[in-house]
């Protein structure tokens, strides 16, 4: 049996040598990898547990027959109105712990066991029913009993359902009119993200639905319930409103970065007509790229040309004053700095209050970490001190 084995592998071995992929020295290409073991079955629209159910035509027709025909059916289900739906006990009770428990207690009370469910549409029932023997279902019955089925979902312990109608619900079945009487279904059959969608929505839309007639059933039903949105609603817009005043504060301080930019410019490059004093202007210079030098220009010729330029003066040239000192607490070299008085300020710290220091230094910090710069070497000695 060797000697066999043996010469089998030879004959394979010379096989291989002569094949033309591995004498070009080209590995032979992968084989394709295997398929879904069954077929995709699209007939009447069903879909499975929020996904197309992958069963064959075969296997689809037998779970319809079952269910529809009712064949062997041992179990009645009564439903509101008189209505009656036959299904198989060994099916229900292995699909819902729930009904598996309601059938021990039937069982032994003739030959024919029977429960009910009520509470519910029947129709929504027998889409229930369905669910529980193929977790299919059809779209549009979903989208119409949505509600109750998660209400069954839940009494009946069936998780995988509980997400198709939450899935359902999340993705354009909540309006503005039923957000409410969803929000306390949901927190009824512990829906935790439901109940979060639902909750921002109506903070998101709260006038809208304070005037929705289920807003008003519960004001009556569920007065804490009630009075924790409200409350949640005022959390909400208090954080909006620091939220926003946040905004408005960093966009002050990019704007202060960018006038300190600008004005380093104007001061050791020029500007269009401003600029240091050996400076030649060209005629056909560049659109300056700093947004803040055309107002800073401005604010430079009326300094240069104000007689009430000391400090408290003129609120154009206290604000110019300001602008160079927040400068010279940014600049990191000012022997080399050419914007004016640089060098001044820098000395003049040095006699600042306690008070006065700190206010500028938070303020600089500010600045700083809006544009999002930490400790880079330019202004390194900026910040040295925090």
């Amino acid at each position: 049996m060797t000697q066999k084995l043996m010469g089998k592998m030879d004959k394979m071995d010379r096989v291989s040598e002569e094949s033309p992929l591995l004498a070009n020295g080209v590995p032979p290409a992968a084989p394709p990898l295997p398929g879904p073991a069954t077929t995709t079955y699209h007939q009447k629209g069903l879909v499975g547990d929020g996904k197309r159910c992958s069963v064959n035509a075969a296997t689809r027709d037998l779970w319809d027959q079952l269910f529809d025909n009712a064949y062997g059916a041992d179990l009645r289900i009564n439903t509101d109105n008189g209505g009656i739906l036959y299904a198989h006990a060994s099916i229900l009770g292995m699909s819902s712990p729930v009904m598996k428990g309601m059938l021990k207690q039937t069982r032994g009370c003739g030959r024919r066991q029977a429960i009910s469910i009520r509470g519910v549409p029947h129709d929504a029932v027998r889409v229930f029913i369905r669910f529980l023997y193929s977790s299919c279902y059809e779209q549009e019955e979903m989208e119409e009993f949505a509600v109750p089925l998660l209400m069954l979902s839940h009494a009946y312990v069936i998780p995988h359902l509980k997400r198709v109608c939450v899935q359902h619900l999340e993705h354009g079945l909540l309006t503005i009119d039923n957000v409410t009487d969803i929000f306390q279904l949901a927190l009824l059959c512990d829906a935790p993200r439901l109940s979060l969608i639902c909750h921002r929505m109506i903070l998101k839309n709260f006038k809208a639905v304070a005037d929705t007639e289920g807003w008003k059933a519960m004001k009556k039903s569920h007065p804490i319930l009630e009075k924790e949105i409200l409350e949640s609603f005022s959390e909400a817009q208090t954080r909006q409103k620091q939220r926003v005043r946040r905004l408005n504060e960093r966009k002050i301080y990019l704007q202060l970065y960018e006038a300190m930019e600008a004005l380093v410019h104007i001061c050791r490059d020029g500007c269009r007509t401003i600029g240091p004093h050996d400076k030649v202007f060209k005629e056909d210079q560049a659109p300056c790229r700093y947004e803040a030098c055309k107002g800073l220009e401005l604010l430079v010729r009326h300094f240069a040309g104000c007689k009430l330029r000391v400090p408290g003066g003129c609120i154009h040239c206290k604000r110019m004053w300001q602008l160079l000192e927040l400068h010279s607490r940014l600049c990191a070299d000012s022997d080399m700095c050419r914007v004016p008085v640089c060098r001044n300020f820098k000395d003049r710290m040095k006699k600042q209050s306690k008070k006065d220091e700190m206010r500028w230094r938070i303020l600089v910090r500010k600045i700083l970490r809006a544009k999002g710069i930490g400790r880079s070497p330019f202004y390194y000695t900026a910040i040295s001190g925090f």
